[in-house]
């Protein structure tokens, strides 16, 4: 028989609300703070995504509208599991909304429910995830405010300690969670360790400064800059993949770089909320996106995958820092993601679950992918002349053909076009443009209707399955499903008459519902990835 837990919890009502982004939203407070001159709460949006949780001065908080209240409790509720009390000295700072204390604690409904331990495990792991343990982040010339918990040893208190007088050693521990001790470099991978750094963080706590070569952190400001000037690293420890100008993939083997790889995902941990943060490196492969200045490679973003996946994913987190997001490099990861799949044979897809931007991300790149593939089969000229006209001799143009031969001067006209576009520092490159295979030229059936001038009109009808576009673009059939959707490409169905079988049911898309998907959803023209770039 499975283990279980019952496990109190406590259902929140928000009945406060703070200004946020010009609007009044209703807040949970999670934590007060009273040995301040101004007291503060540290609050939790109801409508918003945990990074946006933050101390707030306790003088900005509004009473609910008794409308509201009454109306809307089912939607700004927010469900809290909270277990049994542990003592701990250092709540005698600070004072927990989940607590018995009164004055701001939110009003709650308690009751009992049974977990299996996979259940509670996870209830534990958001239980300790509540608060950021860190507000902001100090790495190489960015102070970065942090989105989520990370559970740092924080090494260097620690080592501090064990230099103090035993009587003085015996109250700094009451700050460290019962039965954790020492930290040291043979247990920096267990996890009863890793949540020690975590758990009994001040609020005054609020800056973690890391080396932007080696990620080592500490909490300490001298001590950073002095380890600044003798850091030996200039690069990520490992093999470049990519490279295209200033920017390079790197590729690092967590089983061979694990201390590099332990503090990465620590500090990747800082940015990401719902992934499972593994200390056992041994299984991963890290992928790291730099931009290069004279003597060293700064890391813009990186991602990992497993060395072995049995459901074929092909990217277990991803993150571009916060000051370098929106700028394409999120995208150039992704699209390098689904090539190590595509040279593997493989059809990858994204470990689930999706983050909100992780969702918002791939789902834009699961659309641009589609609508280049529509453009392409739609396309009556081959896409490899451009826009200059197709002058044949003696007999009309044979469309169907995947490829053709032109002049040699056409030829080198049309098929390289000049693209000057790219990141500061990387030249100019030729892109190539290429037709559709034959297997896809095959699915094509062009419908040639005369004119009353004489001339002729040339329409193309293609008849496909799910399945064969899905296959085309190298994408999950789910995940192809999932962005026709909301594309809004499966509103408009027909019926498919064949002699050999029944009617079926089909969607219809034209080439103008692509045009508008574009125009609508901003979609960019071309890959940001270069495959002649890829060292593979």
């Amino acid at each position: 028989m499975p283990v279980t837990h019952v496990v109190p919890i406590s259902h929140q009502v928000a009945l406060h609300t703070v200004l946020k982004h010009d609007r009044d939203e209703p807040v949970i407070i999670l934590e007060e703070s009273i040995s301040e001159d101004e007291p503060r709460v540290y609050v939790h949006y109801v409508n918003l995504d945990k990074r946006n949780d933050e101390w707030v001065p306790k003088s900005s908080l509004q009473p609910m509208p008794s409308t509201s209240t009454s109306n809307g409790a089912g939607v700004s509720k927010k469900r809290k599991r909270v277990s049994s009390k542990v003592p701990n000295a250092s709540v005698s700072r600070s004072r927990s909304a989940m607590s018995d204390g009164e004055g701001s604690r939110e009003p709650d409904r308690t009751g009992e429910v049974e977990m299996t331990e996979e259940e509670y495990d996870l209830h534990h792991h958001k239980k300790i995830n509540t608060k950021r343990n860190f507000e902001r982040v100090c790495i190489g010339d960015w102070l970065i405010k942090t989105w989520y918990f990370s559970p740092y040893p924080l090494t260097e208190n620690e080592d501090a300690e064990s230099s103090l007088a035993p009587q003085e050693k015996s109250n700094s521990s009451a700050s460290r969670i019962p039965g954790v001790y020492r930290i040291t470099n043979r247990s920096h991978g267990r996890t009863s360790d890793m949540l020690a750094g975590g758990m009994g963080r001040l609020v005054e706590k609020e800056i973690l400064y890391v080396c932007d070569m080696c990620f080592k952190y500490m909490t300490d400001a001298s001590a950073w800059e002095l380890h600044k000037r003798v850091c030996t690293i200039n690069h990520p420890p490992g093999r470049k993949v990519y490279q295209r100008g200033a920017h390079t993939i790197w590729e690092v083997d967590g089983a061979k770089e694990k201390l590099y790889c332990q503090n990465l995902s620590l500090f990747g941990k800082l940015f990401i909320d719902i992934k499972t943060l593994f200390f056992d490196c041994d299984n991963f492969l890290f992928y790291i996106l730099t931009d290069a200045t004279t003597n060293n490679d700064h890391m813009l973003g990186f991602f990992s995958k497993e060395k072995v996946s049995y459901d074929d994913y092909n990217l277990a987190c991803i993150i571009t820092l916060p000051p370098f997001q929106r700028k394409g490099f999120g995208r150039l990861m992704i699209e390098f993601s689904y090539e190590l799949s595509r040279r593997a044979g493989k059809t990858g897809t994204p470990e689930r679950p999706l983050s909100d931007l992780g969702l918002r991300s791939y789902l834009a790149y699961w659309v641009s992918t589609l609508v280049r593939f529509f453009r392409k089969l739609l396309e009556v000229m081959p896409m490899s002349a451009g826009t200059a006209p197709l002058i044949t001799q003696g007999t009309p143009p044979d469309f169907r053909s995947p490829s053709r031969e032109l002049s040699s001067d056409e030829s080198s006209a049309s098929r390289r076009r000049k693209r000057n576009k790219g990141w500061q520092g990387e030249a100019s490159e030729e892109e190539i443009v290429e037709d559709i295979d034959e297997k896809l030229a095959s699915l094509r059936t062009f419908v040639t209707t005369r004119n009353t001038d004489g001339s002729a009109s040339v329409h193309l009808k293609i008849q496909c399955t799910l399945a064969d576009i899905a296959d085309a673009t190298n994408l999950r059939v789910d995940d192809a499903a999932f962005a026709l959707n909301e594309m809004g490409m499966l509103k408009r169905w027909g019926k498919l008459s064949d002699e050999d079988s029944d009617e079926q049911l089909m969607v219809v898309l034209t080439r103008e519902m692509v045009e508008k998907v574009v125009k609508e959803r901003g979609v960019k023209d071309g890959l940001v990835l270069h495959l002649s770039h890829v060292k593979l």
